[in-house]
């Protein structure tokens, strides 16, 4: 039932926000961190991930006072960290073939958060040959395509060339279901995360996609849970939300809540958590964000009118905490 998915889902998101909240100082910039190639793009990567959940958070509204003062609060220090849009204008002006800095900016940019130099050199940087022919891999270009687009930028470059983009994927070409393997997977899940936005655009799935996902969909979800791989089992319920018709399988949601620690943590796999806080945080951060951002769009579908094989619904109050209808 749709009222059980939603109270299920809000507490695996807001548990996991609550973990990432507490201990997302970990994941803060090296010491004089640089704008130099050779400060790779996975220095910021911890720091872009919480960017994102929280700017979903932020934009879905469904988390309750506690759960949007979290994300807030993320985002406020992602944005710290990151000279207020300075360091990321750098890197840009230094490197514009590279997309880390465009990528990390949307996700701000998603939040509201604004540095109009970088605004001003994206307009200038998207309509070179040289950048809108650099060779992504299919999922990468439309994650491009989609940072572009929610910078305001849609129609620059390669942006708005979405069909011939969802076309390239592996995903596009609506392949045979049973020889997904686990990168492949992870590639799919991406491709339906940029083209919608996240879920905020399900009707720019196309339907033979959409119909392709809503047959293959539970199968996948039931693959993975049972070889305990939790982290791409719930980029796989990410992509139930994003659908027009979301997919929220009770059972999942059940097992999600039933794996995650008391503390908020969720193991990415079914391998042993180490007890190291740090060590904690790097192996598991990726997994709080994938939780934090299904429960949110869960929780959003679900409200929105999303059948999810039922109806009604759970509202959050404004603690946080689910009041059942």
């Amino acid at each position: 039932m749709t009222a059980s998915v939603t109270a299920t889902a809000h507490q695996v998101s807001t548990k996991a926000l609550g973990w990432l909240h507490e201990h997302h100082r970990r994941g803060a910039l090296p010491e004089g961190t640089g704008t130099d190639v050779s400060d790779p793009p996975g220095v910021y990567k911890a720091i872009g991930e919480l960017a994102l959940a929280a700017s979903l958070v932020v934009r879905e509204s469904v988390s309750g006072a506690t759960g949007l003062r979290q994300a807030r609060d993320m985002m406020d220090h992602a944005w710290g960290q990151f000279g207020e849009g300075d360091l990321l204008y750098a890197r840009l002006l230094g490197y514009p073939l590279m997309t880390d800095s465009l990528e990390t900016y949307a996700h701000l940019a998603r939040g509201g958060y604004r540095h109009e130099p970088m605004q001003q050199l994206l307009r200038q940087i998207t309509g070179l040959r040289s950048v809108r022919s650099v060779e992504h891999h299919p999922n990468r270009a439309l994650a491009v395509a989609n940072a572009a687009r929610v910078t305001g930028l849609e129609g620059t470059g390669r942006a708005g060339d979405w069909e011939e983009l969802i076309r390239a994927t592996w995903l596009g070409n609506t392949p045979e279901p049973w020889l997904i393997d686990w990168l492949t997977g992870y590639s799919m899940t991406h491709t339906v995360f940029h083209v919608t936005d996240w879920g905020r655009r399900p009707e720019d799935l196309p339907d033979d996609i959409g119909d392709y996902l809503a047959a293959w969909l539970p199968a996948w979800i039931d693959i993975w849970a049972e070889v305990g791989e939790w982290d791409l089992l719930g980029e796989l319920m990410i992509v139930g939300s994003c659908l027009k018709e979301p997919y929220l399988d009770p059972g999942a949601w059940e097992l999600m809540a039933g794996i995650q620690h008391e503390d908020g943590l969720v193991p990415r796999d079914a391998s042993a958590v180490s007890d190291d806080p740090d060590d904690r945080f790097a192996d598991q951060q990726h997994t709080a964000v994938v939780a934090a951002i299904a429960g949110t769009l869960a929780v959003s579908r679900t409200l929105d009118g999303g059948s999810g094989g039922g109806s009604g619904g759970a509202s959050p109050d404004a603690d946080g905490s689910p009041v059942q209808p």
